[in-house]
């Protein structure tokens, strides 16, 4: 599968400066990680954030996001991103910081 590289680099610059960031291809797509606990990532859909199940309701609550349907239910935890959200930087930076917040509770993997 291929994914958008212009998303792609929106995510990099975001999280590049991070300790711990590395970058892995999974799901089809390119995951971002800090530590190796995944924040966020591309696919040919657009992009998705890793929220943690107690932070979906807060990301929700942003508009142009939905559940990730991956498998065709729910991943608990998981985020997907519209096009549009992710052309709107405020949007997309308040996503990359619930996410990004919720990685850095995780311990290192």
């Amino acid at each position: 599968m291929a994914y958008d590289e212009g998303l792609a680099s929106l995510m990099r610059e975001a999280l590049e400066n991070e300790p711990g960031y590395s970058e892995k291809k999974m799901f089809g797509g390119l995951c971002f990680l800090v530590y190796g606990n995944m924040v966020s990532g591309v696919h040919s859909g657009g992009g998705m954030f890793r929220v943690g199940k107690a932070n979906e309701a807060e990301a929700r609550a942003i508009p142009g996001t939905g559940p990730m349907l991956f498998t065709g239910k729910p991943m608990g935890g998981m985020i997907e991103a519209s096009d549009e959200l992710m052309a709107d930087d405020d949007r997309r930076a308040a996503l990359m910081a619930i996410a990004l917040t919720h990685a850095k509770s995780l311990p290192p993997k």
